[in-house]
């Protein structure tokens, strides 16, 4: 099985990640943990230009085909052999990531992205994606709290607000153009109720 979280930086998709990896490895399912990018050792050297801050420079192009470089090696290296051996893998940001922030945050062409991504992934898309909604400026000001404590702030975290809700508005098109594979989980509530509701989705899918 193949599971993505998605949604904001600050919207809490790595703790969820991790919380989900522990509960399912607890009932004795084998789990494999990545994100996006990275990942890999190639994809973990492409993170870091990616989200250096002195790379203000970056083309949004430029962007893309690096985001599409490292999630080619995630799914050739991890992801397609640990699917091959029934394991469930977890991803923290997959596909739609790139959607929401290349194209409709950026403004790049949805079409040219949809077929490089298809090349880059071979079509692999998860199962079920659980999309972690809150408001823009709510994420960001997490993501500012959390970087003064000293977690990570990287370059797509510097971007203005409005580019931040283009994002927004571009996960929102893509759920309503696939319902049946999103999960919407309301990200404001406590961490506590925000795995409890993603166990009663899951359920479904497990069984």
């Amino acid at each position: 099985m193949f599971i993505s979280f998605e949604g904001p930086d600050g919207g809490g998709k790595t703790t969820q990640v991790s919380l989900l990896a522990e509960r399912l490895s607890a009932q004795g399912y084998t789990v494999i943990r990545c994100r996006e990018p990275g990942g890999t050792p190639i994809g973990d050297q492409i993170r870091e230009v990616l989200h250096a801050l002195h790379n203000d420079e970056m083309d949004a192009r430029t962007e893309f085909l690096l985001y599409a470089a490292s999630r080619a090696q995630l799914v050739h290296e991890v992801i397609r052999p640990h699917l091959a051996q029934q394991h469930i893998v977890i991803v923290d940001r997959y596909v739609d990531s790139t959607f929401a922030y290349q194209g409709y945050g950026r403004g790049l062409d949805l079409n040219a992205l949809y077929e490089i991504t298809s090349f880059a992934t071979g079509g692999l898309l998860p199962d079920c994606t659980f999309y972690l909604d809150i408001e823009p400026s709510d994420a960001l000001e997490r993501r500012q709290q959390a970087a003064l404590a000293g977690a990570e702030w990287t370059r797509m975290d510097a971007q203005a607000l409005d580019f931040h809700q283009r994002v927004r508005d571009g996960y929102e098109a893509l759920i309503a153009n696939d319902e049946a594979r999103w999960i919407r989980v309301d990200a404001t509530q406590t961490v506590t109720e925000v795995a409890a509701a993603i166990d009663a989705a899951l359920q479904a899918y497990l069984s």
